[in-house]
């Protein structure tokens, strides 16, 4: 009996060992597989990278870096032909200013009312209708702009046309709110309830709690969230493009057309000869374009780590 028993107990043991070595060879595998992804995730980036800063400094071959950077002029196809992208930036920028001077007040308001104001019943229809926002393709936002907000900028300015930069600005805005409400709410949403809960103590209001305690203790997520709506909006092309005007001059007020990079970049490279000193310039608009980006990318990671250091 007792030889018996030993013997069960030595084949439960070696059950168990090789049970334990094949889910190791699993874990070992997915590993492999999970750093082999990485790899070619990394290796695929950089090829773009690299790609596209061949491409683009070959302009440099042609014109200088002054006269791309500083020029003031983009006449691709003209005789004397200029590549200055200063039009270009300006239209970008003004765009992307006009949508957060719209999108960041209704955005982080939003937010407040969804995390501290809103019944849940109302709360989860408006998170429904947010996430629907988000989920409308852009073209079909660019066609709502032509046949709608473009009108109604003509007529309510009284223009000539209503392809200007603040048609894009409303329009992109709408793009960015989606984020801008999201991770705001998020960030208020992740306060400790002692926040809340010492202020009231303490006699606040419920605004008064909102206002000086729950908005600065969020402070860093509301930051993150702007910054990334505003990558959302400066990254924006097909609607811009369909609503801006693309007129490639130097914007000096919203109520004018405008053109901004990316919109350029989807315009022309069709018609771009390959190799030409016209597809490098487009190139070089995407380096800059890219670089633009990363910035704000680089930022709205540091601000949303901060955060999440400070919530610990």
């Amino acid at each position: 009996m007792k030889e018996a028993t030993v013997d069960i107990r030595e084949i439960k043991h070696r059950k168990s060992l090789k049970k334990g070595v094949k889910h190791r060879m699993g874990e070992v595998l997915i590993e492999n597989i999970i750093l082999l992804l990485g790899i070619t995730s990394v290796v695929i980036v950089s090829l773009i990278f690299l790609f596209l800063f061949r491409s683009g400094i070959a302009l440099f071959n042609d014109i200088t870096l002054k006269e791309f950077l500083f020029g003031r002029y983009w006449y691709p196809i003209s005789t004397n032909a200029q590549f200055g992208i200063v039009p270009l930036v300006a239209g970008s920028v003004m765009v992307t200013l006009g949508a957060i001077f719209i999108s960041v007040p209704i955005g982080i308001g939003c937010a407040i009312y969804i995390a501290e104001v809103a019944p849940p019943n109302i709360k989860t229809g408006l998170k429904i209708i947010i996430e629907f926002l988000s989920a409308i393709p852009s073209v079909v936002l660019g066609f709502l702009g032509i046949v709608v907000l473009s009108n109604w900028v003509r007529i309510t300015f009284s223009l000539s046309s209503g392809f200007t930069v603040l048609t894009g600005s409303i329009l992109v805005s709408l793009m960015a709110l989606p984020t801008i409400i999201s991770i705001s709410d998020d960030a208020i949403n992740a306060l400790p309830k002692e926040y809340r809960e010492a202020s009231l103590a303490l006699g606040a209001s419920k605004w008064e709690t909102i206002r000086y305690v729950l908005v600065p203790a969020a402070s860093s997520g509301i930051i993150a969230a702007v910054m990334l709506g505003i990558g959302r909006a400066i990254g924006e092309t097909m609607a811009v493009m369909m609503v801006t005007g693309n007129a490639a001059r130097i914007p000096d007020s919203f109520l004018v057309s405008g053109r901004t990079m990316t919109a350029t970049i989807a315009a022309e490279m069709g018609d771009t000869v390959r190799n030409g000193t016209h597809y490098h310039a487009l190139f070089a608009v995407g380096i800059v374009l890219l670089m633009m980006t990363t910035c704000i990318n680089i930022v709205a990671d540091f601000v949303l780590s901060r955060a999440k250091k400070e919530g610990k």
